[in-house]
């Protein structure tokens, strides 16, 4: 592909865990040129200048999230690295960013280089009876999709690395021109009309894919309703066909998902550990899409100790890296800095979090 000037008007915000990668900086930064030879400007936080090193390690975190916000408020595009990290699932502050770029109504690209269903990709997993299982015995979430509901929903997924999402790019915005239709506009999502008598809590996490959901969502929505909050899960509001085609559902489920953000007040989510060391992927997501929205955030994890405690890594004589050589986050935070730089984490059962939350809730006045 050569330069061409029609492709200025894209500013491209490169998302993916490869900021942890040992020398993954240079990796990075070759992306960006591959970018800037179409013609694209490139939105990468980093290029920006952060005065870090303060003696309390979370405002770092929490500059830095700030910075990557203000990125993606800039950028018109979003392309996004989908590899597995930290196990069998993607980077979740990636995901988060997606998240972001979906409200802001940005071009969504994704690249894997394997887009075989979970099932084949997920490794560890039990069949017992005529049921697949995950490790921690849920019946394997999105066994018969490559990635879960959101992403597949939010974004256009390319078998390839991101030269091959950077050539799908180029393919629509011709053909958007060929139509007439270029320059497009951004069209960000807009929160819909509450219809709640009281402040409305999703309830964000990966309870959505275990056996009894239902079960777990009526006790904690009768929970919200002792506390004065109405709640909304992934279950409620119109459901998938069951008999669609796997990936109609797909998009029917993040539809539904994106559906309950938009009218929310708060989004609660449950940010533990999913498949390997990330959180749920649609979790993460709709966390983006809430802070995009300006929804109150609040995230909760069983475990809230630092994250270079919680990550098992080689300690600080080898930068808190892991067994394949990636960075574990030292901000004295208990996961990726775009979670906990825009929302509290915090611990304990979810009526005691539940409990932190109303309170925090009364002090802003939106529940009286």
């Amino acid at each position: 592909m050569y330069y061409d000037p029609i492709y200025q008007n894209e500013q491209i915000y490169i998302a993916g865990p490869e900021c942890f990668y040992t020398n993954g900086y240079p990796h990075w930064f070759a992306l960006a040129g591959r970018a800037e030879m179409y013609g694209c400007g490139v939105t990468m936080p980093n290029n920006n200048d952060l005065h870090l090193g303060n003696s309390d390690k979370r405002k770092d975190a929490d500059a830095i999230f700030l910075n990557c916000a203000n990125s993606m408020r800039k950028s018109t595009v979003i392309i996004l690295d989908l590899e597995f990290y930290r196990g069998p699932d993607v980077d979740g502050g990636s995901i988060y960013e997606l998240g972001m770029a979906y409200g802001l109504g940005c071009r969504c690209y994704a690249f894997t280089r394997d887009l075989r269903e979970m099932r084949f990709k997920y490794q560890g997993s039990q069949i017992r009876g005529q049921q697949v299982y995950d490790q921690k015995g849920r019946p394997l979430p999105y066994a018969d999709l490559p990635f879960s509901p959101n992403i597949l929903g939010a974004c256009k997924l390319v078998e390839g690395d991101f030269d091959d999402a950077l050539h799908l790019m180029s393919l629509d915005i011709t053909e958007e021109r060929k139509r007439g239709q270029y320059p497009r506009k951004q069209v960000p999502i807009q929160s819909l009309p509450a219809q709640h008598a009281r402040p409305a809590v999703y309830l964000a996490g990966p309870e959505r894919w275990d056996a009894d959901a239902a079960e777990q969502y009526a006790e904690m929505k009768r929970l919200c309703a002792h506390y004065g909050l109405d709640a909304v899960t992934p279950l409620d509001g119109t459901l998938p066909d069951e008999g669609a085609d796997r990936y109609a559902k797909a998009f029917q489920t993040f539809e539904n998902n994106q559906h309950h953000i938009q009218q929310c007040d708060v989004v609660l989510a449950n940010l533990n550990d999913f498949h390997g060391w990330e959180p749920d992927s649609d979790t993460a997501f709709e966390c983006g899409l809430g802070y995009i929205l300006g929804k109150k955030l609040y995230g909760y994890m069983d475990n809230n100790c630092k994250m270079i405690d919680r990550v098992p890594n080689f300690g600080e004589a080898r930068e808190f890296r892991d067994q394949c050589g990636c960075n574990v986050e030292n901000f004295d935070y208990p996961i990726n800095c775009m979670f906990a730089g825009s929302m509290p984490i915090l611990g304990g059962s979810f009526e005691q979090v539940l409990k932190e939350v109303v309170e925090d809730l009364k002090k802003q006045e939106v529940l009286k």
